[in-house]
């Protein structure tokens, strides 16, 4: 065999071996700490794709972290590759904005919304003025664990209505801890923003608290979004919680299940089709899943969507928002 053709077999080799996707045998899913929602939903569809994928013998494995902040780092480093974010985060992280600023995560790809994280901004009734966010102005208030995607949520909601951490006397407490501070008279109000409906929440209303869960207004949710555009509106319907005689008008941002753009299209594609086909299946991991669906798997997403799950989205007949297209769909159209 001579030199020349010798070299031109291995270059053929080497280019088939870069455009041939290799499937590992595990692959993590980060989510949050094991008393959240984010754990079981991540259990659940490692469980999902992993009774899809038996006959290849791959896993999919949902790993406990820190939550949102900490599993940006592990995408990074290569310990997960598929996350659970809070919408506001991977907006962040995707535009190199807020606590990403000069550290976009341009390989960042989006699955879907899998489901809400309602606000819930509660506050004693001796406190309500309004009945709006606006009333926690000189309140002692707590705004979640520090360091938290809670934290980080509040702030940017406080930020759109021109109130920072100064116009309150806040507090750094979970969500179970700052119910139990309000029944005590040692706090005024709080944010617990979860899949609806929160147990810190039923509790506050089963056991007598008097406090309740404030609106947002439409101005307020405009201006929200002017700081970081990740909430849409979301009506709480009477009855939720118990005692809960009204609407509660207040707002959501999603629950985005991202990847990154080294996996395979194809195979992404299949992954996202598998997850939104199943819904039940997810229903019966956790409650939250019964948001989970294509009509609204695009709702408050800014990062960019993975080319598979673009593929089966669009296949599904849904609008798709030009800051979502992948840029390697975008590359390939400004090559054709």
């Amino acid at each position: 065999m001579s030199k020349k053709y010798f070299l031109l077999i291995i270059t053929v080799l080497l280019v088939l071996g870069g455009c041939n996707f290799q499937k590992k045998e595990i692959y993590n899913i980060a989510t949050a700490s094991t008393g959240g929602t984010y754990y079981p939903i991540g259990v659940g569809l490692g469980q999902l794709w992993t009774e899809h994928y038996r006959d290849q013998n791959i896993k999919f494995n949902g790993q406990a972290s820190a939550g949102s902040v900490e599993n940006i780092d592990l995408m990074k480093n290569g310990e997960a590759d598929f996350s659970i974010l809070q919408g506001l985060i991977s907006t962040q992280a995707a535009e190199g904005s807020g606590i990403y600023e000069g550290e976009q995560f341009e390989e960042l790809r989006a699955v879907g919304m899998i489901w809400p994280n309602v606000e819930h901004f509660v506050l004693m009734d001796s406190e309500v003025e309004t009945g709006d966010i606006s009333d926690i102005e000189g309140k002692s208030f707590s705004v979640g664990p520090q360091a938290s995607g809670t934290e980080q949520s509040t702030l940017t909601m406080m930020e759109g209505v021109g109130l920072t951490k100064e116009n309150i006397r806040p507090e750094y407490l979970g969500y179970d801890d700052t119910i139990s501070a309000m029944r005590d008279g040692r706090l005024n109000g709080g944010s617990l923003p979860a899949g609806v409906p929160v147990s810190a929440i039923t509790d506050m209303y089963a056991s007598g608290v008097n406090a309740t869960v404030l609106d947002v207004t439409e101005a307020q949710v405009e201006a929200i979004n002017s700081v970081v555009n990740t909430w849409y509106p979301y009506t709480i319907e009477a009855g939720t919680y118990p005692r809960q005689e009204e609407d509660i008008e207040t707002i959501a941002q999603p629950n985005v299940l991202v990847t990154t753009s080294e996996l395979d299209e194809e195979f992404v594609y299949n992954l996202t089709k598998i997850l939104y086909e199943n819904r039940e299946y997810m229903i019966n991991i956790h409650n939250s899943a019964r948001e989970m669906q294509i009509e609204t798997a695009l709702e408050g997403l800014n990062t960019p969507l993975h080319e598979g799950a673009y593929r089966y989205f669009e296949e599904q007949g849904l609008e798709i928002d030009e800051n979502l297209i992948p840029e390697e769909l975008k590359e390939c159209n400004d090559n054709d």
